[in-house]
């Protein structure tokens, strides 16, 4: 088998496993890494040959993006104070923990390299807790937090990383240095986050065509993330920061067809990427078993001790974390912000720190060697570790963290989702309502075309949210709605019978494939009315 071939089986399996998941009750990237290790472990399957340095380029700058546009700018506001302690703070306590442990246990292992190892182990994976947490049900405010943790700590991590690995090669560290780097990746980042933001924002309105403008939006989140490395800022920062801008000032409430294609091609480019990354985990799993090579039970020790680090260290960091920033949201009392409401959400975001895509990338693109031509220390060691802390969270706390929201009984809060829609549906059948005043006062409608319009009004609330009218208008609108749907129904049968005869006329001698498929693209858009 080829690697072409390998890449078509990846994709294959990101299909099926988002039904498979479903149905077994397991988060599809957790079957795509158990995918990935059979594959890996199969004889007829090639290693994979991907450079580490493409893995973070060619696989985060998508997944970035589709995350950060199932949120708002808004949200990461309100829970600034939790994403910060876990997306910076405890980085840093995980880092330095693992530090600690790892110059303790494994020989000849220095300082920076040990750093090294805390660094790219640190940061939960974004992907996996995303994917996790919304397949779970979980309740939206755990889902916030997991969500703005997952996408910043990555930036925290790399760079702690890259200052570890200068140390270790060179074989020289200043902290005031270290320090200076860590404020101008981050400057550099916002810098160019927000410049290419503002520019793709000017050329979606110059496109005008959705192809087109979702086409440009494939390719900012990788621009973002390659003009702010080179640059020596953060690719991950800067994806981010241009994602919340076009997410924020990009989007035309009367750009239909964009925003419906947009949805679709980002949930199709998602689900093909997450579980393409989550694969390759499981097939660099080969590196790890050659750098073991006969000293598996010292190995699996050590990965064992840092992987028990680094979970347990999130707890203990989350206990006191969860308290105080409970106490400081009753002494402010923003209804915005959203925190864990109890021990059993608290025990969950625990056991929801997987690791992933960004800690094997950066494992594998470990250099060689040092400044002066030796080896770099301790190289196998720290890959075999980090695959071993990789295969224990994601794999061990992947599997049973279905069983453990179950058993703690996490839900969504579905009632207060309800009424947040509820209340969108009154404003949208006000909006909707005020602006019918507005046109009568300027045009002359029949009474009986306004009393129409007012009924539509309505029930564009109650289509949103049937809990919105009272009881006897909401009778009556049942009678509308089924008679609504006798007409749809019948509509659709002939607009079907429509879309078969412009379809039979593509194969037809002389007809013009181009022109049938613009009309027949127009009645599919009648058909989605």
């Amino acid at each position: 088998m080829e690697q072409l071939g390998l890449v078509f089986l990846l994709l294959l399996g990101a299909v099926l496993s988002v039904p498979l998941g479903d149905r077994l009750g397991l988060p599809a990237p957790v079957l795509m890494t158990l995918f990935g290790i059979a594959l890996a472990l199969a004889e007829f399957v090639p290693n994979v040959d991907v450079p580490p340095d493409l893995i973070l380029p060619l696989l985060l700058p998508p997944l970035l993006y589709a995350a950060v546009r199932r949120t708002s700018w808004r949200q990461f506001a309100a829970n600034r104070r939790p994403i910060f302690l876990l997306a910076v703070a405890l980085v840093f306590v995980t880092t330095f923990s693992v530090a600690a442990v790892a110059d303790a246990v494994v020989p000849g292992l220095p300082l920076a390299a040990a750093f090294a190892l805390g660094a790219l182990v640190a940061p939960p994976d974004p992907v996996a807790a995303t994917a996790v947490a919304g397949q779970l049900g979980l309740p939206r405010r755990l889902v916030s937090i997991l969500e703005g943790e997952g996408l910043f700590n990555d930036v925290t991590a790399i760079v702690l990383y890259h200052v570890a690995i200068a140390a270790a090669v060179s074989g020289e560290f200043s902290p005031g240095q270290a320090a200076l780097d860590f404020v101008l990746s981050a400057v550099v980042a916002l810098a160019v986050g927000v410049a290419l933001g503002w520019t793709a924002n000017r050329l979606l309105d110059l496109l005008g065509d959705p192809t087109l403008q979702i086409g440009l939006t494939l390719l900012v989140p990788y621009a973002s993330y390659v003009l702010a490395e080179e640059l020596h800022g953060s690719g991950v920062l800067a994806v981010l920061t241009t994602a919340m801008f076009l997410a924020e000032y990009a989007s035309d409430a009367d750009d239909v067809m964009t925003r419906l294609a947009g949805h679709t091609f980002w949930d199709i480019i998602d689900t093909l990427v997450t579980g393409v990354a989550f694969g390759l985990i499981g097939l660099e799993l080969h590196i790890a078993v050659r750098t073991a090579s006969g000293r598996w039970g010292e190995m699996l020790g050590w990965a064992a001790m840092v992987a028990a680090v680094v979970i347990l260290v999130r707890l203990a960091w989350l206990l006191p974390a969860t308290w105080l920033t409970k106490r400081l949201h009753a002494r402010r009392n923003d209804p915005d912000e959203d925190i864990p409401v109890s021990w059993r959400e608290t025990v969950v975001m625990w056991w929801s720190g997987m690791r992933g895509v960004a800690s094997v990338a950066l494992a594998l693109a470990i250099p060689l060697r040092t400044d002066d031509g030796a080896p770099f220390p301790a190289r196998s060691e720290i890959i075999f570790i980090a695959f071993g802390v990789i295969m224990a969270t994601l794999v061990l706390q992947g599997l049973t963290l279905p069983w453990l929201v179950k058993r703690l009984g996490v839900r969504a809060d579905t009632e207060r989702e309800k009424e947040f829609e509820k209340r969108l549906a009154v404003r949208a059948a006000k909006a909707a309502k005020a602006r019918l005043r507005e046109i009568e006062e300027v045009e002359v409608l029949p009474e009986e075309v306004s009393e129409r319009m007012l009924r539509r009004a309505f029930d564009i609330g109650v289509r949103i949210s049937p809990e919105m009218g009272e009881e006897e208008r909401r009778e009556a609108h049942e009678q509308r709605v089924r008679r609504a749907k006798r007409l749809r129904r019948i509509e659709g049968e002939m607009l079907s019978a429509a879309r078969h005869e412009v379809l039979a006329a593509r194969s037809e001698p002389g007809a013009d494939p181009e022109v049938v498929d613009r009309v027949l693209r127009q009645l599919d858009v009648r058909s989605l009315r």
